[in-house]
């Protein structure tokens, strides 16, 4: 099955990175995050990827392109040019790279992608959030619930620690704990090639028209995810997912 991931947009409230790079490319562990999120769908054998590129495509094309060497140990022979490259642990995926347009709305990349995907469900995620989602219990529920498109709904981590108070005593406390300030969209989508009808053109918001309409009609089903789900929106969930790299306790590693 396909995955593409929408790696496009401007990236405004992280503008301390993304001046130089789109959001997608912005790195926690020295790896970009679009990589991570590429991992987690590899950790459960899907590896054939369209990045839905935007804002600084040329970025994620340098990437991937100098990917294979930069993974590599080298020999170059300096008087000839010629690279020999040694063997390494190299992830086994397809990339295809779509510059779907710096102005294109989230539906209308997703649309662009239509002759890549073909005539099969595929699954899409944004590329700025990653989170220790099952994919394979994921396929199933869609496949079970009979509807066009499944979105994973989360419940995002409070800014804020938790308390719990009885008598003017705080009996529990949690740091930004993972709690309900209600459920809400976290990506990681499975799609039935006829939803791409809802989507009208370039400046349809996949989030907007798309899925409200798609959920009128009772198509639209939710895969509840009750585990860790972060996105990356601001400096300081990009120093959040830092810390947990770092202090080997990220809980999307789910590769070795």
């Amino acid at each position: 099955m396909k995955v593409v991931i929408l790696a496009g947009g401007l990236g405004t409230r992280l503008t301390e990175e993304t001046t130089v790079k789109p959001k997608p490319m912005v790195e926690i562990g020295g790896r970009p995050i679009l990589w991570h999120i590429m991992k987690i769908y590899g950790h459960y054998g899907v590896k054939d990827f369209g990045i839905a590129m935007g804002y600084k495509s040329d970025v994620i094309k340098d990437y991937f392109i100098n990917y294979y060497y930069q993974q590599s140990d080298l020999t170059i022979n300096l008087k000839t040019g010629s690279i020999s490259t040694h063997e390494a642990n190299r992830e086994d995926w397809q990339v295809f790279l779509s510059d779907t347009g710096a102005a294109t709305q989230t539906g209308g990349r997703i649309k662009r992608m239509k002759d890549w995907l073909g005539n099969a469900p595929f699954m899409l995620t944004y590329g700025d959030g990653v989170s220790n989602i099952d994919i394979n219990k994921l396929l199933q529920f869609h496949k079970s619930q009979g509807k066009l498109v499944t979105l994973t709904a989360v419940r995002p981590p409070s800014r804020f620690g938790g308390l719990s108070i009885e008598n003017n005593k705080v009996i529990n406390f949690k740091e930004k704990p993972q709690i309900g300030e209600g459920w809400i969209n976290g990506g990681f989508f499975v799609i039935e090639p006829e939803a791409l009808e809802f989507i009208d053109n370039d400046s349809t918001l996949w989030e907007r028209e798309p899925l409200e309409r798609l959920s009128h009609e009772g198509q639209l089903a939710a895969y509840e995810h009750d585990g860790f789900w972060q996105c990356m929106d601001t400096i300081r969930d990009v120093n959040t997912l830092e810390n947990l790299w770092q202090t080997g306790s990220a809980p999307w590693k789910l590769w070795n």
